[in-house]
């Protein structure tokens, strides 16, 4: 009887002491989860370095504007286009001198003369002196200017085979122009704004939506591949302020209130 006793009275000691242990830790534990103390290892929180920007680090900024007519200007009245307001933008945000170097650019273009015009010397070295590059090049390969887009005996059904079957080609050798430029000058910042849908109020059924989207995508894909190359979006721009942004002269092109929204856009990407 004495040695049950004494077991018993061994076991409830020992549950006893197992559930104080218990209370106590359980108790730090979640004093540690409620009021977290930093240890004298973590006392000083540690942030990763942060890389500075081309625009941080120079004294100066230089712009090399290449492509088509979004580039050039066309649809503005004022003349400066997108470039020229990024210009005004980016030196007002920056507090530095900022110089449109060259702009290339040529209404019409599509992205074989493009590709041709980078193996000029003239435009080699112009890049290679850029800081930042603006680009534009693809509405007229997919587009062009509406010859075959259209169908019907007034012309005005949008037919989404005329522009889907120039993608590929002109795919192909929008990766040779990036691969060009990234060849020309690896450091140079490259902002390729990204197409929209200039016939999406004749377009009912949206099926050119599809067509810019999958451009876009697979641009993006291409500019993916280098650390200093950025597509910008501007399809949702134009989506619900078609009219309002675009020319009433060839219902195309942006209009000034159009380009001053891309050129937010880009300054906010660089910014």
């Amino acid at each position: 009887m004495r040695s049950s006793r004494f077991i018993w009275g061994a076991i409830g000691l020992t549950a006893s002491i197992s559930t104080f242990v218990f209370a106590v830790g359980f108790a730090y534990a979640a004093n540690q989860i409620w009021f977290p103390k930093a240890s004298g290892d973590l006392a000083i929180s540690t942030t990763a370095p942060k890389n500075e920007t081309i625009i941080e680090t120079k004294s100066k900024l230089q712009i090399v504007a290449l492509g088509d007519s979004l580039t050039a200007g066309t649809g503005d009245n004022t003349g400066k286009g997108y470039v020229g307001r990024v210009r005004d933008k980016l030196e007002k945000q920056s507090g530095k001198p900022v110089f449109v170097l060259n702009n290339l650019a040529i209404p019409g273009y599509k992205s074989d003369q493009l590709l041709n015009d980078l193996a000029l010397k003239k435009t080699q070295d112009a890049l290679a002196q850029a800081d930042i590059v603006l680009l534009t090049i693809g509405g007229n390969d997919i587009f062009a200017g509406g010859e075959g887009i259209f169908t019907g005996d007034n012309q005005q059904e949008f037919n989404p085979e005329g522009a889907l079957k120039r993608i590929e080609p002109a795919l192909a050798r929008m990766d040779q122009i990036l691969q060009t430029i990234n060849k020309a000058n690896p450091n140079a910042i490259v902002l390729y704004v990204g197409l929209y849908h200039p016939f999406l109020d004749l377009d009912p059924k949206r099926e050119g939506s599809l067509i810019v989207q999958h451009w876009n995508n697979s641009v993006f894909a291409i500019t993916n591949r280098y650390p200093n190359m950025i597509i910008v979006p501007t399809y949702d721009l134009f989506e619900q302020n078609l009219i309002k942004y675009l020319s009433s002269a060839d219902h195309f092109h942006p209009n000034g209130d159009g380009y001053e929204r891309i050129a937010d856009r880009i300054v906010q990407i660089l910014k």
